[in-house]
């Protein structure tokens, strides 16, 4: 399939034929979900942590005699019924990650590049740098696009210091190496804009 190819003023300035096994496929909702899910079990932290009664400091005498008093019979005061005492089933440092096939983290990167495809959220953008760092070149860019109030992700070929830095100041702008391109991005992502010669590299990638 064909699509056209603009310039940083959003000129067509030709086309370039996308490959149908990745740009136009069917999109399991399933599949992507499962992705997600693992992308952001992943970026957990895991350090969540709580401290048993044995790893509460304090003392370990009987608070009270066990007959005579009237009241429940009780240990030391780090049981977890008592303030400062410590906390029954509580959450201990963990590791969230868990292992799922590529050819299920392919399956929904193609799909979701071809949802965007579909819906006109994905342009490809002719190859471009900057002479130096500015997030003004950065804010004229989306402003050609009519991007500049909308979250949006970037796909290079190569780092680029210059054009990374420029959208680096950007809270709703994004910049991925096609290697670091991802389901979860994609589909938070308003606008996807991906350079030219990042369409050879994600071929490559994501190609049977």
């Amino acid at each position: 399939m064909e699509a056209n190819v603009v310039n940083i003023k959003k000129e067509n300035v030709g086309t370039i034929n996308l490959d149908d096994n990745i740009f136009n496929t069917e999109v399991n909702s399933g599949t992507v979900w499962e992705v997600i899910k693992w992308q952001l079990a992943s970026k957990r932290a895991g350090t969540a942590s709580t401290k048993t009664r044995s790893e509460v400091r304090g003392s370990r005498a009987k608070i009270w005699p066990q007959k005579g008093t009237g009241r429940a019979r009780h240990g030391d005061k780090k049981a977890n019924i008592f303030v400062g005492g410590g906390v029954v089933h509580g959450p201990h440092p963990r590791d969230y990650y868990y292992s799922l096939p590529k050819k299920v983290r392919k399956k929904a990167l193609k799909g979701v590049l071809s949802l965007k495809l579909k819906n006109g959220e994905l342009t490809i953008i002719e190859d471009f740098s900057f002479d130096e760092p500015k997030t003004k070149k950065a804010i004229e860019l989306l402003s050609n696009f009519g991007l500049e109030k909308s979250k949006i992700l970037l796909v290079l070929k190569d780092k680029d210091q210059n054009v990374m830095k420029s959208f680096k100041n950007l809270p709703k702008a994004k910049v991925l190496l096609v290697d670091g391109l991802n389901t979860y991005d994609i589909l938070n992502a308003d606008h996807v804009l991906i350079v030219k010669s990042a369409i050879d590299s994600i071929n490559e990638r994501l190609g049977q």
